[in-house]
């Protein structure tokens, strides 16, 4: 029995043998890298137009028939699928009319982040390797 506790002792990251303290600093590298990197994102949108006109409106149609027959009938199939469909519409819309882009940023910067976040997710990963 006391060998099978030092066993469960020794485990680390994952359950493996491998190292607590790399895995944690492979997540606080691969956190300042991904925090760093998205820092310098912005994103903004556009309006959602349809053949000239604002289109927003036709998509909360089957969103709002949906829920409209889930008030009537909480088990109604048509209601939830009317609902689903409306939410993915409204998602891809909002997803399909953002503008990224990469704020202006020396090379040395980009290439500190990036380092930080391949560098933590290798950490992290070496770390649930068996040692």
């Amino acid at each position: 029995m006391d060998e099978q506790m030092t066993a469960d002792e020794r485990r680390g990251a994952g359950g493996t043998s491998g190292g607590v303290p790399t895995f944690l600093l492979g997540v606080g590298m691969a956190s300042a890298g991904a925090y760093l990197l998205t820092s310098r994102v912005m994103v903004h949108t556009g309006g959602w137009r349809i053949w000239g006109y604002s289109g927003f409106g036709m998509a909360l149609i089957p969103l709002l028939l949906g829920i409209g027959m889930l008030f009537f009938d909480g088990r109604s199939l048509l209601g939830k699928l009317l609902t689903f469909i409306g939410v993915v519409i409204i998602f891809a819309a909002i997803i399909s009319n953002m503008d990224i882009y990469f704020a202006q940023t020396s090379l040395f910067a980009t290439l500190m982040m990036l380092a930080l976040l391949a560098g933590g997710i290798g950490l992290v990963l070496r770390s649930l390797r068996p040692q």
